[in-house]
């Protein structure tokens, strides 16, 4: 009785902090491992101040979605069918994916762009024609299957960037990455009212700021090896590193975007090449654990904008790995540390509404004794 007390409490200040203040930053990291057999592994972490309340959402083809116009409201943009099956995180209580993956293999993640995020100005005349920058990720991957096919079909879509009641009354101010079944990457910004479309060789993505700056960033840490350094010789005499790990030196360990780029970078390409698709899920679960906020490590002020405006520290709500191979969609959540898996193979992909579901069993201990 009186954890559910708690509860509650806890759900009504949650409440009333996104009604009266901006949502807080999250630190999301996100990169894309191949197999030796053809499949791929999306990794990526969900951090935020404030609780997103996510679960995991199963929508299924032929769904109708109401479009968020100008206004802010679902109804008040342009609606249109689901084509594809999706699976992923939602958040805030919303039919919106934060994350994602559909049947054609495609899988996506909308990341926070708060300092370099700006949307066209949509006319009202055009509310019906757009929707809102939250539901871009949804209305990708209920609609297309290959990065080819998103370039093409961005290009003429309208994205409004209103600001919307239940995020706070803020703008959603995001960026997205894609990652199709053979293995493209397409990176989707939204800088000074203009769309953005890059090509990602990299597949990494964070926050701030923009990706080609962190592109850019890379050939500072040239330096970095996965390999042994040779002790280091000076007028013939030797200086050998204190211990393994030497060709490391250098990488950065903190949480600021790009060092978490640089990071996830380097893990993800370190990871040996002949690894099966299998073997790269099993990596990407410990490359995830490289950008696990511990509680309290990351602490915002109240006077800080990415606060929320109640203060409070980040943690890793949820990672996910997603594996278009077996297709399935694996997410462990900051509560318990269980790993909940949903097969794609065995959805109902022709049923009626989207199902959620709420991650919060018990967390699992094997007994040894």
């Amino acid at each position: 009785m009186k954890q559910k007390m708690i509860q509650k409490i806890v759900a009504a200040s949650v409440s009333a902090t996104l009604a009266f203040a901006p949502l807080a930053s999250n630190a999301c990291t996100s990169f894309l491992l191949k197999g030796s057999d053809g499949g791929t592994v999306y990794g990526r972490s969900m951090e935020f101040g404030l609780q997103l309340g996510s679960q995991m959402t199963s929508i299924p083809r032929g769904y109708q979605f109401k479009g968020i116009g100008t206004d802010g409201k679902y109804g008040s943009g342009m609606s249109w069918t689901g084509k594809y099956a999706a699976v992923g995180m939602n958040g805030l209580n919303q039919p919106i994916l934060f994350d994602g993956m559909n049947e054609k293999g495609l899988t996506a993640g909308l990341l926070n762009f708060p300092n370099s995020a700006s949307f066209p100005v949509v006319a009202p005349a055009d509310s019906a024609n757009s929707i809102n920058a939250s539901q871009l990720l949804t209305y990708v991957l209920t609609n297309y299957s290959t990065v080819d096919e998103i370039k093409a079909g961005l290009r003429s879509l309208k994205v409004n960037g209103a600001k919307l009641g239940f995020y706070g009354n803020q703008v959603p101010a995001a960026h997205f990455t894609f990652h199709d079944a053979a293995g493209k990457s397409v990176v989707v910004e939204y800088i000074k009212g203009q769309l953005v479309l890059a090509d990602n060789p990299v597949g990494v993505m964070t926050n701030d700021p923009p990706f080609q700056d962190h592109l850019k960033n890379i050939g500072n840490y040239s330096n970095l090896s996965k390999v042994e350094q040779a002790p280091r010789v000076i007028n013939g005499v030797a200086f050998p590193a204190p211990s393994s790990g030497n060709g490391l030196h250098g990488l950065p360990g903190d949480f600021l975007s790009p060092s978490r780029f640089i990071r996830a970078l380097f893990l993800a390409d370190s990871v040996p090449k002949t690894f099966t698709t299998a073997q790269m899920d099993s990596a990407a679960w410990h490359i995830l654990g490289s950008f696990d906020i511990p509680p309290g490590s990351v602490t915002l002020p109240a006077s800080n904008p990415y606060g929320g405006g109640a203060g409070g520290y980040e943690v890793t709500e949820w990672v996910v790995v997603a594996n278009n191979k077996s297709m399935t969609y694996n997410v462990k959540m900051y509560e318990n540390n269980n790993i909940y898996t949903f097969d794609m193979k065995k959805m109902d992909m022709n049923a009626k509404e989207i199902k959620y579901t709420k991650l919060d069993q018990p967390k699992l201990m094997v007994p040894v004794n």
